[in-house]
């Protein structure tokens, strides 16, 4: 799972081997195909039969795929009846984000300015 685990300037940093866990994790097209899928269906969530229809994965194969991005701390599970309903876990892409751009810009923020306007600005969440 993703953790933050030191504090720079009152910002939570994540560490370095937990952020090449997820970029690993994130590094094979169906599991990225997954996670965007994830990210998109919100907080809701989706089943697992319906992810598989989705991407086009075998079930046991998908399996793998979503121990991965939970061992990474990338997405969440929960039952529900007899179903199993897998969410995007927004804290740890935000971590994962944040370690990302933590040194962009070396001060200058000219360089990366757009970067946080992607959010505000639809392209991230219409």
């Amino acid at each position: 799972m993703l953790r933050t685990e030191s504090r720079e300037g009152g910002v939570l940093l994540m560490q370095l081997p937990t952020a090449v866990e997820a970029l690993s994790a994130l590094a094979h097209s169906s599991r990225l195909a997954v996670f965007r899928l994830l990210v998109r269906a919100g907080a809701e969530g989706i089943a697992a039969g319906d992810i598989a229809r989705e991407v086009g994965a075998r079930p046991n194969t998908l399996s793998t795929h979503l121990t991965i991005l939970g061992n990474a701390g990338l997405i969440q599970s929960r039952r529900n009846g007899r179903s199993v309903i897998y969410s995007a876990d927004y804290d740890g892409m935000r971590d994962l984000l944040g370690f990302l751009v933590a040194d962009c810009c070396a001060g200058r923020p000219e360089i990366c300015g757009s970067l946080g306007e992607l959010a505000s600005d639809g392209a991230c969440c219409p």
